[in-house]
């Protein structure tokens, strides 16, 4: 069984922006205006270094966040690489999607053969159309395979499981 993280990365803070306190985030999800959608923030990956969010917008591929105490150009620069964590909680995902974060190290088997197991999940590529998923073999070898429902046929977060109907050739060289 895998444990579900209740705090996930939201992303890191890279800059400042005006003269207000306002902070530049590189958000580490979806899109920039997902990363603006939350009212309550956290330092840390325990939740226990909570922060409110005055304001949060999209600003490009970055998110200019307002943090309830940060109110000078000076105590924004000093958070300057900082992470900011979101409560899993918090966040209103539609049902089957999942953050990276949670599909990462799930055991990657066949839908019809589950003693059939082709890897673990390692990495997510986003190539716009769909999402690649780096597949690392206990060879050491890594599979990419495209993230679409014709071959991803269950994903078990909970379970640490994700069910796959692999394309055609996509792992005859594996051992």
């Amino acid at each position: 069984m895998k444990l579900i993280k209740e705090f996930l990365e939201l992303g890191e803070i890279v800059g400042t922006h005006g003269v207000r306190g306002e902070l530049r985030v590189n958000p580490w999800c979806d899109s920039p205006s997902f990363a603006a959608g939350f009212k309550t923030l956290y330092f840390d990956s325990k939740g226990s270094c909570a922060v409110q969010v005055q304001s949060a917008r999209p600003h490009g591929n970055l998110v200019l966040i307002k943090l309830a105490g940060v109110d000078t150009v000076e105590q924004a620069q000093r958070l300057r690489g900082r992470v900011l964590w979101l409560r899993r909680s918090d966040a209103k995902l539609p049902a089957g999607r999942y953050f990276v974060a949670e599909l990462l190290d799930c055991a990657v088997v066949d839908a019809e053969d589950p003693a059939v197991r082709y890897g673990t999940l390692t990495d997510v590529s986003r190539t716009g159309a769909n999402d690649v998923w780096h597949i690392t073999a206990e060879n050491g070898r890594e599979y990419l395979m495209p993230a679409i429902p014709d071959i991803v046929i269950e994903t078990d977060v909970a379970a640490g499981i994700i069910r796959i109907r692999p394309m055609k050739g996509l792992f005859d060289d594996a051992d």
